[in-house]
């Protein structure tokens, strides 16, 4: 899970959890009632900021991602797979190439 600008409470949530190993990064292994349940405060608390949640699922990535907050990046489903996006206004700047000018 990766959080940023989350008021200080989710971060001491999660360390019972999970260890930190940088700075807004946490990792660690949980039954998925409990990932669950920390994804739903995460969700709850978050208040401006951002979070990510990557965890293993039954996919054919093998993965899934979870977003919340005011992150510019979008999980889009492309036939079962999970791919990221980039707002339409960051497609036109060849700087920051785009999920989605790839595919047109």
């Amino acid at each position: 899970m990766i959080l940023s600008a989350v008021p200080p409470n989710i971060r001491h949530a999660l360390t019972r959890w999970m260890i930190e190993p940088a700075a807004g990064v946490f990792v660690g292994t949980m039954s998925a009632r409990v990932r669950d349940e920390l994804w739903g405060i995460v969700e709850n608390e978050t208040h401006g900021g951002w979070a990510l949640l990557i965890c293993p699922e039954d996919t054919e990535q093998g993965f899934a991602i979870r977003t919340c907050g005011d992150d510019r990046r979008h999980i889009i489903d492309l036939d079962g797979l999970q791919l990221v996006a980039l707002p339409a206004e960051h497609l036109d700047n060849p700087s920051i190439p785009g999920i989605l000018s790839t595919l047109s």
